[in-house]
Formats: structure tokens, sequence, C-alpha cells
């Protein structure tokens, strides 16, 4: 629960087991889906875009959410830094789903993979649900909403943080040169499919 502006040394941050915990998430949600879906009709790019959107860092934000983890990281805040720095922190998707990644690799080296595969596969297990039952291609929806007022969409990459291994993008979906909304994810496809869903929200409400 140790964000890497709280310490002096990175490595005394969650962020490598984040990293595992990315692995970790990943291999789980897959081995999941793997005896579920017919080859015939999934393959690898079905496949991958299912689980990419189970294990999106929106995915990861709402199961953060679910389990309380925001009111663990504002108990977990050093007392010189609580306020409202902390709690912008506290509610950042890509904060929340590098948290989440972090339990997930703190309970893989303290129970082993069978185990914490079992809770992973229950905790997103509504994610899951959701991917498999309505993929979303958030930008080519956007796009066609778009095109039927003449209107395009461009992705900017407005920042990108953390270690090589553990690269944050951050995107921001620019429609007739303004700015509509931002996403992040662990590629510059998964921030910009967060972007597209971010915009797509903004243009409904």
């Amino acid at each position: 629960m140790t964000h890497a502006s709280w310490v002096e040394r990175r490595a005394d941050s969650y962020e490598r087991l984040a990293f595992l915990g990315d692995s970790v998430l990943g291999l789980a949600v897959t081995t999941h889906l793997w005896p579920r879906l017919r080859a015939d009709t999934h393959g690898a790019g079905r496949l991958t875009k299912i689980r990419a959107q189970a294990v999106s860092g929106r995915s990861c934000r709402d199961v953060a959410e679910r389990l309380g983890l925001p009111e663990r990281l504002r108990a977990t805040a050093p007392a010189d830094v609580r306020g409202p720095a902390t709690e912008q922190l506290v509610q950042t998707e890509r904060v929340l789903a590098s948290v989440i990644e972090a339990v997930i690799g703190a309970c893989y080296l303290a129970f082993g993979y069978e185990e914490t595969a079992e809770a992973i596969v229950e905790a997103f297990g509504p994610e899951i649900d959701l991917a498999l039952d309505a993929p979303a291609d958030f930008k080519s929806a956007l796009q066609e909403r778009l095109a039927r007022h003449g209107a395009l969409v461009v992705y900017r990459v407005t920042a990108e943080e953390g270690p090589p291994h553990q690269r944050i993008f951050e995107v921001a979906a620019v429609v007739g040169g303004d700015e509509v909304a931002r996403g992040s994810g662990r590629s510059k496809k998964d921030a910009e499919q967060a972007a597209a869903e971010a915009a797509m929200e903004a243009l409904t409400t």
C-alpha cells in the first residue's frame, strides 16, 4: 500500500509487487478463460481482446474499489502528505490498478499460485463476465458515433510514467481540437481504449 511518492527509495514502494501481480493476474484470467471458450470461435486474437478488457486499468480500479483499497491507501498515507493530494491519488485509475496488482503479487508470494488464482477469478468475476458477454471496442464505437456528425477523434499521449518494465501511458481523446477525456493503460492501445470509453461517457452525459 506504499506509493512511490511516500518513500525515499522507489524500491520501497509497491511497484515491484505490482509488476509480479500483473503477470499472475493475466495468467489466472487466461487459464480461467481457456476451457470456457471453443478454439473454433475464439482464436488468439479474440482471447487477447477479452482478457485485455477483463484485466484493464478500469477493471482493476473497479475491483480495487469493491475491495476497499482506496480506504486502505488513505490509512497508509504518511501524516505529512494526507489531504487533497492523497485524496486525488486514491481516486486515480492507474494507482488503484497498480495497488490491486501489488496485492495480487503479495498474495502469490504468501499463498502460491492456485489459491491466488482462485481468488482472482472470484474478485474479477463481474469484469470477466462482462468481457465475455459484451466485448468492447470503444475506439470503433466512438468513431462511429462521431462520424454521424462529421467529426473525428485523435489520440495524443499526454504522459508516460513508471520504470520501463511497468510503463503507464496516459492518452487524451481530442475531438475538433478539444480534449474530451483521458485514459491510462499499460500500453498505448489500452490507454486509447480507456480514453475512448471515457469520451463515450462524457459525450453521453
